[in-house]
């Protein structure tokens, strides 16, 4: 019998500043661009009352919380904190599959002892060594692990037995499945469907024609299936850099200049620290004035700036004279595994 955890630290980066900054404890704190035009991190319980969340702009979280403590990143800090979480898991299995640096997937069917009691005992090793709380989802698979471990954060726990996996699914709300964002939901809502139960009584033939590819997959989502092994290594699928400006760029030769910069940081890194891997397209990502955001993608093999600049000219297109306040570029590789011909859709 499968027994995945999903471990989920809490409010990971804030959870890291109030822990070394006590005097934070129980007022609500952010972690983040310290300007305005800066977006959060992470935001901590106390925060999250005010309506404060991750990738909000600073200006919101402050208008929905003015009393709101920002904190500037310390990435090799939640690095080093990871990397001990990551030691801990690894007492229990060689299985983990790091998500994140504050998530993981963990396979511990191995294990004589229930899949609540290893996630007990992960949980209080991670809190006697590093102060931090962390909550995890029990689940025959990785999804329902994932699911699960939402259920009772934070500093909680919560198990789907494989026999309790039909009763779970009929009541949960088809937008806690993967995938489902606000636009699906909607159109699943058009179509009656509000629960995974309600989505199990619409047809595999029905779901197929309205979600393509996609709808095949919900099939066997809403019935909690899902095949996917845990995996240590986990391959990168893409590599991106992107940058918020600290005032709206309006004209579009300005936006070509700020490009060179991103595409020289996304070949240096790439030559760094992927130079094995083969890409497959690039990508420029624009997020306007008005918080909209596009993408523009092309097939290619490197990253070519002539590129970056066409695939630029067709996002700008796409905003009608907005001003842009977000600039990305990057790259998504080819699966190692299917081959970079296989994975471009060319055979």
């Amino acid at each position: 019998m499968r027994k995945i955890l999903h471990i989920d630290m809490d409010c990971f980066f804030a959870a890291i500043e109030v822990r070394d900054h006590p005097e934070l404890r129980g007022k609500p704190v952010a972690v983040g661009g310290t300007g305005r035009r800066g977006v959060l991190t992470t935001a901590n319980y106390e925060a999250r009352e005010f309506g404060c969340r991750s990738a909000m702009p600073v200006f919101m979280a402050l208008e929905r919380c003015p009393h709101l403590i920002l904190v500037a990143p310390r990435f090799e800090v939640y690095a080093a904190e990871s990397r001990r979480v990551r030691e801990i898991f690894r007492r229990f299995t060689a299985l983990v599959e790091p998500l994140s640096l504050d998530e993981a997937y963990l396979d511990v069917s191995h294990l004589r002892t229930g899949g609540s009691a290893v996630a007990w005992e992960i949980r209080c090793e991670i809190f006697e060594e590093s102060g931090l709380t962390a909550s995890a989802g029990i689940a025959p698979n990785k999804m329902l692990a994932k699911i699960a471990s939402d259920w009772r954060k934070p500093n909680g726990q919560f198990e789907i037995a494989e026999a309790e996996v039909d009763g779970f699914m009929e009541e949960l709300p088809v937008k806690k499945l993967p995938g489902v964002g606000r636009r699906t939901e909607e159109r699943l809502a058009a179509m009656g469907v509000q629960t995974c139960g309600d989505l199990q009584r619409a047809g595999k033939i029905d779901l197929a024609e309205r979600f393509g590819k996609w709808g095949a997959e919900l099939h066997e989502l809403c019935r909690g299936r899902d095949n996917r092994e845990v995996r240590p290594r986990r391959i990168r699928k893409s590599l991106s850099t992107e940058r918020t400006f600290s005032e709206n760029i309006a004209e579009f030769p300005v936006l070509v200049e700020r490009i060179e910069e991103l595409v020289a940081s996304v070949r240096d890194e790439l030559e760094a620290k992927h130079s094995a891997r083969t890409v497959r397209a690039l990508v420029v990502k624009l997020k306007f004035a008005d918080f909209a955001a596009t993408t523009a993608e092309q097939a290619h093999s490197a990253p070519e700036l002539g590129v970056y600049r066409s695939l630029l000219a067709e996002a700008w297109s796409r905003g009608e004279g907005r001003a842009v306040r977000l600039l990305g570029v990057g790259v998504r590789f080819a699966d190692p595994e299917l081959g970079g011909q296989l994975d471009l859709g060319l055979v």
